[in-house]
């Protein structure tokens, strides 16, 4: 499974996630099993992760360029970020990378009908 592809079909995403809505559990493994809680974005796969960099062994750093929702409008609030690996399959194959619901800068945020960036720390969005 590769990070740094960067197409439409293949590649790095990233959802918003209401809490209220969806329950963390190791267990999930696929997009099909956080569906539920993924707000702000219309059909998916949308928030892509333009010019990903997979690292290297040594770095082993993940990064991209920051991530805009536009027009963002359902009335709740969200407290979570999924990053997931899509690919042309069904949601049920688009693995599931990183859960993060703390320490983010920005959350909870609770949608107004604008947009709203997902800004990735300087250093990197996380380490691999």
């Amino acid at each position: 499974m590769s990070l740094n592809i960067n197409t439409t079909t293949n590649g790095p995403y990233v959802s918003l996630i209401d809490s209220a809505a969806y329950t963390y559990s190791a267990s999930h493994d696929f997009y099909n099993d956080i569906t539920a809680g993924v707000i702000g974005g219309g059909t998916p796969p949308v928030g892509r992760i333009a010019n990903p960099t997979g690292g290297t062994v040594a770095a082993g750093v993940f990064d991209g360029d920051n991530v805009t929702f536009t027009a963002v409008t359902t009335p709740t609030s969200i407290e979570a970020l999924i990053i997931y690996r899509n690919n042309s399959g069904a949601n049920t194959t688009w693995r599931l990378v990183l859960f993060e619901n703390s320490g983010v800068t920005g959350l909870p945020v609770t949608p107004n009908g604008g947009d709203i960036t997902v800004s990735w720390n300087a250093s990197g969005i996380l380490l691999i």
